[in-house]
């Protein structure tokens, strides 16, 4: 028998939808509307909904700038009043509750919603005999500004974004098994500021028991700075908006001004803190010593991470998409990267860097004016992640891939496997319009057969299982002690375990953990 459309949970009943065999339940509010006095305040559970609501329509989406990389669908809007998730099941019934999946959607921290077009549930969900949920956090500075530094007697919460997330997964616990899940089998996944989070949750302690298999896909995992940071980004915020923090209205007056102008000073603070600070974002979680302890790379580098089996890794060409947008996001050319490591090495007076010349041993093949971009790469995306991966694998069995495969349109512009491209493998949406270009020169077969494995692997994984997928590799975990293999995945038109796999990258960048404060 076939599972209803309508859903009775401890938080309500919804009507959903059931189209191809797969059936939704979209825009459920989870929170109170962060709005007027709780702008900028931790998030509040929703009530219990009184009689059937209707979830056939996603929800609205943190007020975000423009971005042509991230289109939000032709129905999205634009409201604060975004916390809201998605539900996905199959419509087939199953004798036992099926494993769950949460999505944190990535952006830079500052774009993006669950109900983007790309994150369509539908193939994962019916290939993958698994429940997924796709949630909303807030966003740019209506989610990761922290104001409680720079007016401190306002009010204002921090990490609001985080306890977005966190409320999210309560959520989950206390409803899943109502739309057929397992709240004892919650897999939390994401990509770039979605697998920030991931590993930014491995780091909280109040979210152990939330979740018991995290996946990280190009985690910036050490972009996660403290409070002395979050306060100097805080005042420049409000001097793009024009208001003193230390006059006495000051509250008053970021907490009245309008949505668009919010937006508008996130967007400067956002281009210009990368620009000033190489190699830091303006918006990301905050380390304030008591939701967040310590910074995540520090705490799963020493294995004091939630223990939970881990996957984890990078694409081969994260930054090119960064050098193709002309992102300021991340340092590429030599000046910026110059001054990143003089920063660096201020903050870390009692750490050795590694020197200029040793870095580059780890890019003798390269063209020398890709060398920035594969520096820029590593420093933000591979060399965290490898530090995670060894920490986190003394604790709990980890997983590492890196994914190579590029269409041939792809590799012809120069972008081959960038950041993100791994996305439409996973979710199975491998073109998003007539008007997409990823396939143009061929490689779409290619592509079904990579999609088809990765969502085995992931789905396998949610499971509680190895991540294999049929007519492929085994995938065996990453381990790190002396003599071990350094197992990893490569992720390409054959997958291929490769042994030691950034061996070089290693050496020429030594054990040390490149970061900010």
């Amino acid at each position: 028998m076939d599972a209803p459309v309508t859903v009775t949970a401890p938080a309500g009943t919804f009507r959903g939808l059931l189209d191809r065999s797969v059936l939704s339940w979209r825009g459920i509010r989870f929170a109170v509307a962060p709005t007027g006095d709780l702008r900028w305040r931790d998030p509040l559970p929703a009530p219990d909904a009184e009689g059937e609501v209707d979830a056939t329509a996603f929800g609205p989406v943190c007020p975000q700038p423009l971005n042509p990389a991230v289109p939000l669908g032709d129905a999205a809007v634009e409201d604060e009043d975004c916390l809201s998730l998605n539900v996905w099941a199959p419509a087939a019934s199953s004798e036992s509750p099926r494993p769950v999946m949460v999505w944190l959607h990535g952006g830079a921290y500052t774009f993006g919603s669950s109900s983007q077009p790309l994150y369509d549930a539908t193939s994962m969900v019916s290939t993958g005999e698994v429940i997924v949920v796709t949630i909303n956090y807030r966003l740019g500075a209506l989610g990761f500004l922290d104001l409680s530094g720079a007016v401190p007697d306002g009010g204002f919460d921090g990490n609001l974004a985080l306890k977005d997330v966190l409320l999210a997964l309560r959520w989950v616990q206390r409803n899943v098994a109502s739309f057929g899940g397992d709240p004892d089998r919650v897999t939390v996944f994401g990509e770039s500021a979605g697998g920030g989070l991931v590993t930014t949750l491995l780091a909280t302690p109040s979210a152990r028991g939330l979740f018991h298999r995290a996946i990280a896909q190009s985690s910036p995992a050490s972009s996660v700075y403290g409070t002395a940071r979050a306060q100097k980004v805080a005042r420049s915020f409000l001097a793009h908006l024009g208001i003193d923090p230390d006059d006495a209205g000051a509250a008053a007056a970021v907490r009245s001004a309008s949505v668009e102008a919010i937006v508008a000073a996130g967007k400067a603070v956002y281009a210009e803190v990368p620009t000033t600070d190489p190699g830091t974002l303006a918006f990301a979680p905050v380390v304030d010593g008591d939701l967040l302890p310590e910074a995540p790379i520090d705490a799963l580098r020493a294995g004091r991470g939630i223990p939970v089996p881990l996957m984890i890794g990078t694409n081969k060409d994260e930054a090119s998409l960064f050098s193709f947008m002309k992102s300021p996001l991340i340092p590429i050319t030599g000046d910026r990267i110059d001054q990143m490591f003089a920063d660096m090495a201020a903050e870390n007076t009692g750490v050795e860097l590694p020197t200029r010349e040793q870095v580059l041993t780890a890019y003798e093949h390269v063209r020398h004016r890709a060398i920035g971009l594969g520096v820029a790469r590593d420093i933000g995306f591979r060399l965290p992640t490898l530090w995670v991966a060894e920490g986190h694998s003394t604790v709990a069995p980890v997983y590492l891939y890196r994914f190579d495969h590029a269409s041939p349109f792809l590799r012809l512009i120069g972008l081959g496997a960038t950041h993100a491209t791994e996305l439409p493998y996973l979710w199975g949406n491998l073109v998003s319009g007539p008007k997409d270009l990823t396939f143009r020169l061929g490689g779409r077969r290619v592509a079904e057969l990579i999609s088809a494995r990765m969502q085995a692997r992931w789905t396998a994984f949610a499971h509680g299982d190895e991540p294999s997928a049929p007519d492929a590799p085994a995938w065996p975990a990453f381990t790190a002690d002396e003599g071990d293999t350094r197992a990893t995945l490569v992720i390409d038109r054959h997958d291929v375990v490769v042994d030691d796999l950034d061996g070089e990258l290693r050496h020429a960048w030594g054990d040390n953990i490149l970061s900010f404060s």
